[in-house]
């Protein structure tokens, strides 16, 4: 959770391009920020692949207003309205974007490496789909995200502190100076357009999945050890995941809320 969902960004400098707010120029550059180039595939009108400025100026013909994200995981379906076979995709790349107002489409990923060894560079296909018009499954307010969050945040330091992870190697700490040097660049957050209350939730939800990324430690899977915190053994490292998961499901909620603020904002006014 520490980097910035591609779909998020679609739907954050999406809706900034469609309100005016950004040149397409820019909302492209935003988009496919350190990848190589990003294509959308099966819009409805178009054979195949076209560009992404081409192919959002394609969504706004086609009457939508608004781009929405989604964060599925396995039994928590995320910011997503069906029908299956979307959510299948979507819940495959773990992300989506969902268009709100005229043709009901989504938008699911597909990454790809390209390149000789030495010289990869990452090529995104958005593959168009058609999507349920429904409201989407489990997205707070961001008023509601803000209380939970508040409350995750108290429960992952408390965890951090009980399984000695903040302190407990060079792994850890090589994680927290990251994130802090991350925060304190001053980096931009969502994109013009949102409110102020949407930047504040995305950023402490982030701050969330930063400690939520450390408590897990990148040699996990492999077993653990002393410098990924004090829990090493199997039982330990499942029961820490327990805890962590509902805290995780709150930071995920959040940011959704926060990069959909835009258009429920819109829609209420």
């Amino acid at each position: 959770m520490l980097t910035e969902p591609r779909s998020g960004r679609l739907a954050a400098w999406g809706n900034a391009l469609i309100a005016g707010l950004v040149s397409p120029d820019e909302a492209v550059h935003r988009i496919v920020g350190e990848d190589a180039l990003h294509r959308i595939e099966g819009l409805p009108g178009e054979t195949g692949q076209v560009g992404l400025s081409l192919g959002l100026g394609r969504l706004r013909a086609l009457g939508v207003t608004g781009l929405r994200l989604a964060l599925p995981a396995p039994g928590h379906p995320l910011g997503l309205s069906g029908p299956p076979d979307f959510n299948a995709r979507a819940l495959e790349a773990e992300e989506a974007v969902v268009a709100s107002g005229g043709r009901p489409v989504g938008l699911v990923p597909e990454v790809f490496e390209a390149g000789p060894e030495g010289d990869v560079h990452i090529e995104v296909v958005w593959h168009c789909l058609p999507v349920r018009d429904a409201p989407p499954a489990d997205v707070p307010s961001l008023g509601e995200a803000e209380r939970e969050l508040a409350e995750a945040l108290r429960e992952a330091t408390e965890l951090l502190t009980r399984l000695d992870v903040a302190g407990s190697g060079p792994v850890a700490q090589a994680a927290l100076e990251a994130y802090r040097a991350r925060t304190e660049r001053g980096r931009e957050v969502l994109a013009p357009g949102y409110p102020p209350r949407a930047v504040r939730v995305l950023e402490l939800a982030q701050r969330v999945g930063a400690l939520i990324d450390i408590a897990y430690g990148p040699g996990e899977a492999a077993g653990g050890g002393r410098e990924h915190g004090a829990a090493v053994s199997a039982s330990e490292i499942a029961a820490r995941a327990e805890v962590l998961r509902p805290v995780e499901r709150t930071a995920r909620r959040a940011q959704v809320a926060a990069y959909n603020a835009y258009v429920e904002e819109r829609e209420r006014h």
